[in-house]
């Protein structure tokens, strides 16, 4: 079986679940090709695998050129599937790969903006050249089986996985000192780039539902949260002290894994949240909302907390007891872990990636 991928692998961390995945799939004996920017992170480590690797990423979609660049190696190379990630991939690949004998493969990570009535779907994910679409969560997979008119059988869920040993050597920042906070301080962070979807205002008034005078301490890291409404949001509460905006860090999961609680407020898009995963496999107790896709990375009350979306209230609350209850914050911590390392592990994605490409070869 030979497989022309096209995908970003620039950024290591971001890359690292999907890029290990056909690592795995070449030790198995896969063929497969990459095509990517040549100053990707995982551009040596592919060829270290046996992984063929060409220099080259789409940036305009429709472009005639990169269209025809892509199907040139279709054509010598004579691949079965090609598989596109992201959306100049799959509006080129697929039109680079009409009237070839080749399976066309996308994926979707994102629960959300795939409308029947929007006439740029049918150049990706609605395009009938496509064969089957490879969902991140079964909440991705649900939002495009519920447009009118759509296959179902195309809709295959294959999660992206992560593996422990990747954290193994992760130690925790002194983060009562990095930020001055005090002895009992009770840290809880959330990770992400402030975009809408990412529910900040209500993590803001969360924090100002609880009750005075306890040593709670928020930390946000990444782009944009110090906004003017998210300040005036903090500043109208009794915790405007304990909110920290700490901006971009290199040290990220060092200060993930030093906190008591990853809280997310995220009310739609998301499939499975890697930084949530991320802080799981830190053994940190996760607070999430209930939207499709993140709602299936742990079970309520067993590896994490579940609240309903856009609810500051029981955000609130869910902070408040893992606080009061140190146990079940313990109990979350390690479960949420063991979690990842059985159902949400890279070798699982591999065997499961392997027997999609099986199934789909077989038809």
């Amino acid at each position: 079986m030979k497989i022309l991928v096209i995908s970003n692998y620039r950024p290591y961390h971001t890359a690292r679940p999907e890029a290990e995945i056909f690592i795995g799939l070449a030790k198995l004996g896969l063929e497969i090709d990459i095509m990517t920017y040549g100053d990707a992170a995982y551009f040596e480590k592919f060829k270290v695998a046996g992984i063929n690797v060409i220099d080259f990423h789409p940036e305009k979609k429709m472009d005639k050129g990169e269209i025809a660049f892509i199907r040139n190696h279709l054509l010598q190379g004579k691949h079965d599937v090609i598989k596109l990630y992201n959306n100049p991939a799959a509006v080129n690949g697929i039109q680079a790969s009409k009237g070839l004998p080749v399976k066309v493969v996308l994926y979707r990570g994102y629960a959300g903006n795939i409308h029947w009535y929007d006439p740029t779907a049918y150049t990706k994910f609605l395009h009938r050249r496509v064969d089957k679409i490879l969902c991140n969560s079964q909440g991705v997979a649900d939002v495009i089986n519920n447009q009118p008119f759509v296959d179902k059988s195309k809709t295959k869920v294959v999660n992206k996985g992560h593996s422990l040993e990747w954290y193994k050597d992760i130690v925790p920042l002194d983060v009562k000192k990095e930020f001055n906070l005090p002895d009992d301080a009770f840290v809880v962070i959330n990770v992400a780039n402030n975009r809408r979807m990412k529910g900040i205002p209500y993590l803001m008034k969360a924090m100002n539902m609880l009750p005075p005078g306890l040593p709670i301490h928020l930390l946000l890291i990444g782009g944009n949260m110090d906004t003017k409404a998210n300040l005036s949001l903090i500043e109208s509460g009794e915790y405007k002290n304990n909110v920290h905006f700490v901006g971009f860090r290199d040290d990220v999961l060092n200060i993930v894994a030093a906190s008591d609680v990853f809280a997310s407020a995220s009310i739609k898009g998301e499939s499975i949240t890697k930084s949530i995963i991320e802080a799981m496999s830190l053994e940190v107790a996760p607070i999430i909302t209930d939207i499709p896709g993140n709602v299936e990375l742990c079970d309520h009350e067993d590896s994490g907390l579940v609240v309903k979306m856009k609810n500051p209230k029981e955000l609130s609350n869910a902070i408040l007891r893992l606080y009061n209850d140190r146990d079940l914050c313990k109990k979350l911590a390690t479960n949420a872990k063991a979690r990842i390392g059985s159902f949400l592990n890279t070798e699982r994605s591999i065997k499961e990636m392997k027997e999609f490409y099986d199934e789909l070869m077989a038809k």
